[in-house]
């Protein structure tokens, strides 16, 4: 899996006439002609890359160019590993889930949460019970008791068409 980089001009590519040149040890040469620096890289067997195009002049480094793009892979992949995703899981019930059956959905809702992770609480409406609203919000309330120590209401219920929704993230002493 290829992490993108930045493309840098190396060595014929640069086209400017002067650059600031900064050498492999890292300490500043100063403002020579391009053919100057060109010449220098390729004695020390090294590549001369553009770090800052848009400088005047522009600053040019004497390095390892593979060896370069290889540590800025390397440090691209560390941060992609350290980045945590926040996926948005989703539990469907009725007004007239049964007890139980409410209790083993509050269940998924607890794990979700305790992996950190967002859920979508969906309530359906089928045929006649859109008239009594009020108990769709009465099984929203439960679940929202249910999980209040691990969780929060990050959306209040909202009518959408046939369907109520809510969503529920985890508190903010769960996410540390």
């Amino acid at each position: 899996m290829a992490v993108e980089t930045k493309r840098y001009r190396i060595n014929q590519q640069i086209r400017a006439r002067e650059v600031r040149l900064i050498g492999a040890d890292g300490k500043q040469i100063g403002i020579v002609p391009l053919s100057e620096a060109l010449e220098i890289a390729r004695e020390q067997d090294l590549d001369l890359v553009e770090i800052a195009p848009q400088a005047q002049p522009p600053v040019c480094r004497i390095m390892d160019y593979g060896k370069f793009l290889y540590q800025q892979n390397k440090k691209a992949q560390e941060a992609k590993k350290k980045q945590t995703t926040v996926q948005v899981k989703e539990i469907k019930v009725r007004p007239k889930t049964d007890e139980h059956d409410l209790a083993v959905k509050i269940k998924h809702i607890r794990r979700f949460l305790e992996e950190k992770n967002k859920v979508k609480v969906r309530l359906w409406f089928r045929g006649r019970e859109i008239v009594h609203i009020d108990r769709g919000r009465d099984v929203l309330n439960r679940i929202v008791e249910a999980v209040s120590d691990i969780g929060r209401v990050e959306q209040a219920p909202k009518m959408e068409g046939r369907q109520m929704i809510m969503i529920l993230g985890p508190t903010k002493e769960q996410k540390g």
